[in-house]
C-alpha cells in the first residue's frame, strides 16, 4: 500500500470512528506493522498542525483520534454550545486528581484522603466518562476500584498519564495531598480552556 493510500485509509477510519481507535486495530485492518502506522499517523498529525487545519490528529496512549483544532473552539462552541459540558467543581477535580495519580483506587481510599463522603462525586465523574470501573479489589467486601478513561486524557489535553504534572516529594507525605493534586489538574484544565478560548484562564468555576 502506497503512502498516500495509507494516509487516506487511516484518515477515513479515524474520521468515521470519532472515538480513539487502537493502533493494533488499524494495523490489522490495513495489514501494516505498528511502527508504520504510528509513523504515518504522526506525519499526518504534524501536517494538520503545521498547516493550521481545522482538524487535529492526537495520540491517546495506544490509540489515535481525530478531533477539532483548539483554535476553532470558539466557533465550534457557538454551534454546539448546548452540548458543552459544565466545568468540574472543586470537589470533582479533587476526586479526579486522587484517581488519576493513584489509580486504580476504591471509593474508601478516596474518602480516606479527602476526609469526606465522595459517593456523589464519583458517580458524577462516571456519568461524565472521566473515570470508569476497574474491577474489584481482592479483599473482604470486594470494593469496586476506579481509574481514568481516554476521555479524561482528551479533556485535559494529555497523551498519556505520564504527562500529568509531577507532585513534590513533600506533597506525597502531606495530609493535604489531595489539594496539590487538585491544583495540578486545575492548572491543566485552565490551560486547556484558555487555549480553546484564546484568552487567559478564568479563575471562576461552575459547580
Amino acid at each position: 500500500m502506497e503512502l498516500k493510500e495509507l494516509e487516506s485509509a487511516i484518515e477515513g477510519i479515524l474520521f468515521a470512528a470519532g472515538d480513539p481507535v487502537p493502533v493494533e486495530r488499524i494495523c490489522l485492518t490495513l495489514g501494516q506493522d505498528r511502527d508504520t502506522v504510528d509513523s504515518v499517523c504522526q506525519r499526518m498529525a504534524d501536517y494538520y498542525s503545521y498547516e493550521r487545519r481545522g482538524i487535529r490528529l492526537v495520540k491517546l496512549e495506544n490509540s489515535w483520534q481525530m478531533c477539532s483544532a483548539p483554535e476553532q473552539a470558539g466557533y465550534i462552541r457557538k454551534v454546539l454550545e448546548n452540548r458543552k459540558p459544565a466545568k468540574l467543581s472543586q470537589p470533582a477535580l479533587e476526586v479526579l486528581a486522587i484517581i488519576a495519580y493513584f489509580q486504580p483506587v476504591t471509593r474508601a481510599y478516596i474518602e480516606q484522603v479527602r476526609g469526606v463522603d465522595s459517593s456523589y462525586t464519583v458517580g458524577l465523574l462516571l456519568e461524565r466518562e472521566l473515570i470508569q470501573e476497574a474491577g474489584r479489589l481482592a479483599v473482604p467486601g470486594r470494593p469496586m476500584q476506579f481509574r481514568t478513561t481516554k476521555n479524561f486524557l482528551r479533556s485535559f489535553g494529555l497523551s498519556a498519564l505520564d504527562d500529568l504534572p509531577e507532585l513534590s516529594a513533600a506533597a506525597q507525605e502531606d495530609a493535604q495531598l489531595s489539594m496539590e493534586m487538585e491544583t495540578a489538574l486545575r492548572r491543566l484544565q485552565e490551560a486547556e480552556t484558555a487555549q480553546d478560548a484564546g484568552k487567559e484562564p478564568d479563575r471562576e468555576e461552575e459547580t
